[in-house]
C-alpha cells in the first residue's frame, strides 16, 4: 500500500523540540483540553486509567525551579545539572506531568499500566507537534526524587511520573538527528 497517508507521514517526519527553545504562549483552554483529551486515547487494558495529568503553572514552577535547586546538592547532583534543570522549569510556558498511578488489577500488570503512562506521554508529545505546538517530553532527575514528587507534586507513594510534557510554542528549526537502523533492531521470528 502506498498511497498518501498524512498520519503516516507525520509520524515519520515528527521531531520534538527542544524544551530550552519553547516559549509562550502555551496551549490553554480548549487547546489544551484537546490535547489532554488526544493523550488520554492511549491502550488502557481494563479501562483502568492508570495515570492522570498534573498542569504546573507560572507559581507552581518557579517553587518547584526552588526546590530543584534546594534538592539537588543533598542528593549529589553536579551544581550545572541542577541549574540546568532549574532553569528549564522557570522557562517552560507550560509543563504538563504525566503521573502514572497504577491501580489494583488481576487482568493489567503494574508493568503494562505504566507502559500506558508512557503511550500518554508520547500521545500528548504527538497530539501538540501535529496540532503547530512545541513539545519535549523532559523526565531528568527530580522525577525519580521522591521528596521532589511527594512534597512538590503532591504524588502518593505509589505514584510516579511517567514524563514532564513541556509545552509552548516554538519557531525555531529543529534539526532531525539519526534514527534506529532497522536492520540493527529488527528480527522476525517465524518458526
Amino acid at each position: 500500500m502506498t498511497e498518501t497517508n498524512p498520519v503516516l507521514d507525520f509520524l515519520l517526519s515528527r521531531r520534538s523540540k527542544p524544551a530550552a527553545a519553547l516559549t509562550a504562549p502555551a496551549p490553554e483552554g480548549e487547546d489544551l483540553d484537546r490535547l489532554l483529551t488526544a493523550a488520554a486515547r492511549v491502550p488502557d487494558h481494563g479501562a483502568l486509567v492508570p495515570w492522570r495529568f498534573a498542569l504546573i503553572g507560572d507559581g507552581a514552577r518557579a517553587r518547584l525551579a526552588a526546590l530543584i535547586r534546594a534538592r539537588g546538592p543533598v542528593l549529589g547532583i553536579d551544581p550545572a545539572k541542577t541549574e540546568k534543570s532549574a532553569k528549564s522549569w522557570e522557562g517552560a510556558p507550560l509543563i504538563v506531568a504525566v503521573v502514572a498511578a497504577p491501580v489494583a488489577s488481576e487482568k493489567a500488570p503494574e508493568f503494562e499500566q505504566l507502559m500506558s503512562a508512557g503511550a500518554v506521554c508520547s500521545a500528548l508529545v504527538n497530539a501538540a507537534l501535529a496540532s503547530g505546538w512545541g513539545a519535549a517530553w523532559i523526565t531528568g532527575w527530580a522525577a525519580f526524587d521522591r521528596v521532589f514528587v511527594e512534597q512538590g507534586l503532591g504524588l502518593a507513594p505509589h505514584e510516579r511520573i511517567a514524563g514532564f510534557i513541556h509545552l509552548g510554542r516554538c519557531d525555531t528549526p529543529v534539526a532531525d538527528r539519526p534514527r534506529p537502523d532497522l536492520a540493527a533492531i529488527v528480527r522476525r521470528i517465524d518458526a
